[in-house]
């Protein structure tokens, strides 16, 4: 294969320069004239009634400009279940409940404001903890939510998240071996290093404009056009979002947050535009974290290790409303039905409400819980069945070619490969099993490569233009987070152009001029928007060749474009600068304008009603290995050695690749051991970075090794598959399976702290 300009590249990330130099452009930073500064009044209490508001002095305080409530705004709802409103009236469900705004001339006068509203209150009994909230008699969060069986109002929702495939009381009975257990993982939060904001502004024909730091632009643009219509504006008025630089998301700014609406409300009652920026504190309890879970979980092999079947019930903490957290069970049925060869899954969850903060979608989105769960437990039966655990991922490891209990569709497939690197790498036969305070572990993973049908469209389009020069501009849908997605498809676009990646600006931040996108907000950007890009930038190139051959005198297809120059491949010594080519097409083919568009709706499955059918067009695995001390006497956990190898396709960027492995691991580093945000009846005692134990650059294992494994899928751009969200999802069980191996006790409760290893080293000992 003829070597690449672009593709395998380790090209910087395109907006470094401007991120390094502080010239980007965050919600913090933007300041619109005659602006407003909104603040937010939240609630006393975890569950009450709201008996009486008096916004009266605040409504006096000079340099107030509106005040709101639940009892002067339209009846906007959202949220997966619409369960949800931007100002709370009647009733408060949690801490971090909405209940008062104001927009005053400056954030100073604003939160004087909200300190003179007064609300009298009528305290509820609350209900923290799902199981509790299951319970008959248990407080209600929502009395109108009624079950589906009885008509009874119930704390648990009516989703219907449920698979099952094969007979699972047959293969029990069948088993030569089973473990059961219960694992326990708590709610972590994002922390993204910007807080969010937003800012919304009308224009004098009530259109509006809503500066944001969104994950997915057209998500937003359509439920704030509900909204609108809601505020009786009609569905003919414009919804224009602009993204700011985000600084960190993680899926937190993938749903709407009642903040929004709320700026949304303030802008339209003050006519000026409105700004909302979040403290830290804020950022901490009135955004959504990860979900928490009670996993029972049971697996059984035959006599020679082969999976027999996975048996996994599940109880989640929904919190005080419905958010996209409430989703994720659709996607913990990917590892649960999917990570390795396992002919009969029943997967059973129930999500609950509490007084709790709810949840939302969180980098894995609902495949940390489970891998946990199922990975720590096949190290379980490995040893219940006397085989070693990296021979028995390996005897049950997916291959290429089957076809899983949830009918996905395994079409490349380096998961052997990746178990094996990692095995090499720590060393695995001379170090396991030592038992001396250090021990090694590992982990296996699945995710979506290839699209997620979540929504009737899984698609993202592009528009490609070249200019007379042989500059490339890149219309796009796809979300830069930070992840590199502005420099992965603008090296896409290069090499199926032949031009360099420095030829090629990309705009992504405005609904006005970017195609619309719904997928490439997770996990899957490089694959949906990068084959969208490839293929748009391949009808410009056919463009640009019919033109070269009037010029050239050679047949379009017996040309192509390597390095800005447009060549016949039967002659190489007949070529020309692409620059000529265009500029010679203005009077040579009356004014012609080289540009195309391309939407790419990738070919998967929507989930029929028993969950099942091809939800991605190809999946993405990997293994994770750590090798780790342990101090008998303080219970801490030192990792030594990290290696990720991820089966990713083809590698687009080594270096950015690289950078998604060492955030996603240790991202999971915290998520295993250090990270909890700490709720008290409800109320979040930990809001800062002090206190929530993110870990810092001390913290970071002194070799962290990546191994790229390339399958080259046939479907990804160039072969690429996504790889964004799976750096993180087999960390936590890869460090409870090595802390075993060092000193023989399973922890199954994250995160895994120096107290619950002496207790299970005090048990042990008994």
């Amino acid at each position: 294969m003829e070597e690449y300009i672009n593709i395998g590249k380790r090209i910087p990330k395109a907006d470094a320069f401007e991120k390094a130099t502080g010239k980007a452009i965050y919600i913090q930073d933007l300041k619109l004239p005659g602006m407003l500064y909104g603040k937010i009044l939240y609630s006393k209490h975890p569950h009450a009634r709201i008996l009486k508001i008096d916004t009266t002095r605040a409504e006096k305080l000079p340099g107030v400009r509106a005040v709101l409530t639940g009892y002067n705004i339209p009846p906007i709802r959202f949220g997966f279940y619409k369960d949800n409103v931007p100002l709370k009236r009647d009733k408060v469900r949690s801490y971090r409940d909405e209940v008062a705004a104001v927009a005053a001339i400056s954030p100073e006068i604003a939160e004087e404001a909200i300190d003179l509203i007064e609300v009298e209150y009528e305290p509820l009994p609350a209900v923290f903890d799902p199981e509790e909230a299951m319970k008959e008699g248990a407080p209600l969060i929502h009395e109108d939510h009624v079950s589906l069986k009885d008509k009874k109002p119930t704390n648990v929702l009516n989703l219907p998240w449920k698979l099952v495939s094969g007979d699972i009381e047959e293969a029990r009975r069948n088993s030569a071996h089973i473990v059961e257990d219960r694992f326990k993982v708590t709610w972590v939060t994002h922390c993204c290093l910007s807080t969010s904001g937003c800012i919304a502004e009308f224009d004098l024909r009530n259109n509006l404009t809503v500066y944001s730091t969104t994950q997915c632009a057209n998500l937003a643009q359509r439920e704030f056009k509900d909204a609108l219509k809601a505020m009786g504006l009609g569905e003919e008025r414009n919804v224009r979002i602009i993204k700011t630089t985000i600084g960190g998301a993680f899926g937190s700014k993938l749903d709407t947050y009642p903040f929004e609406y709320i700026t949304i409300l303030l802008a339209y009652k003050t006519r000026k535009p409105v700004k909302i920026v979040f403290s830290r504190e804020e950022e901490f309890f009135a955004t959504s974290p990860r979900q928490p879970a009670i996993i029972d979980i049971a697996q059984g092999c035959t006599r020679d290790g082969k999976l027999t079947f996975r048996d996994v019930s599940m109880i989640l903490d929904n919190g005080a409303y419905t958010s996209w957290g409430a989703t994720t069970p659709t996607v913990m049925m990917m590892p649960i039905s999917s990570l390795y060869k396992v002919p009969n899954v029943r997967f059973i969850p129930r999500c609950v409400y509490t007084n709790n903060t709810y949840s939302q979608a969180m980098r894995g989105y609902g495949t940390p819980q489970p891998t946990f769960a199922i990975e720590s437990q096949i190290d379980h039966l490995a040893e219940e069945a006397g085989i070693d655990p990296m021979e028995f991922r390996l005897l049950n490891a997916n291959q290429p070619g089957e076809i899983t209990p949830q009918k996905f569709k395994i079409s490349t497939c380096g998961l052997s490969e990746c178990i094996e690197a990692v095995g090499e790498k720590l060393n695995w036969k001379i170090k396991r099993g030592q038992r001396n305070g250090r021990g090694v572990g590992m982990a296996s993973l699945i995710h979506v490569g290839g699209g997620a049908r979540v929504y009737k469209s899984d698609g993202c389009g592009t528009i490609v233009k070249i200019d007379d020069f042989g500059h490339v501009d890149v219309f796009t849908g796809a979300t830069d987070m930070g992840q590199g997605s502005d420099t992965v498809i603008s090296q896409i676009v290069a090499e199926e152009l032949g031009v360099r990646v420095e030829d090629v600006t990309l705009i992504n931040n405005d609904t006005e001029i970017c195609p619309w996108d719904v997928s490439s907000h997770a996990s899957r950007t490089t694959f949906v928007a990068g084959n969208s890009a490839r293929m748009a930038a391949r009808k410009v190139k056919e463009q640009i060749l019919e033109l070269a051959s009037k010029s050239l005198g050679e047949n379009p297809e017996d040309l192509d474009i390597r390095d800005r120059i447009i060549y016949s491949k039967r002659d190489p010594e007949k070529k020309s600068p692409i620059g000529k080519i265009l500029r010679a097409a203005h009077y040579t083919s009356g004014g012609k304008m080289v540009m195309a568009e391309y939407f790419y709706d990738p070919p998967t499955e929507n989930l029929d009603r028993e969950f099942k059918g091809n939800f991605s067009v190809t999946y993405t695995f990997g293994t994770h290995g750590v090798e780790v001390e342990v101090d008998k006497e303080t219970g801490e956990v030192k990792v030594l050695k990290y290696v990720a190898a991820h089966d990713v396709g083809k590698a687009i960027n080594p270096m950015l690749l690289e950078g998604q492995v060492y955030g996603g691991a240790v991202m999971g580093m915290g998520y295993a051991l250090t990270e909890r945000l700490i709720l008290d009846k409800g109320k979040v005692k930990n809001p800062n970075f002090l206190d929530y134990k993110i870990l810092t650059a001390k913290d970071i294992p002194p070799v962290i090794e990546t191994v790229v494994v390339e399958t080259e899928d046939k479907e990804g751009p160039f072969g690429a598959k996504g790889i964004g969200e799976p750096g993180l999802v087999p960390t936590a069980p890869a460090i409870a399976n090595a802390i075993y191996d060092a000193v023989g006790v399973r922890i199954k409760e994250l995160p895994i702290t120096p107290e619950r290893i002496l207790r299970a080293l005090k048990e042990l000992k008994k």
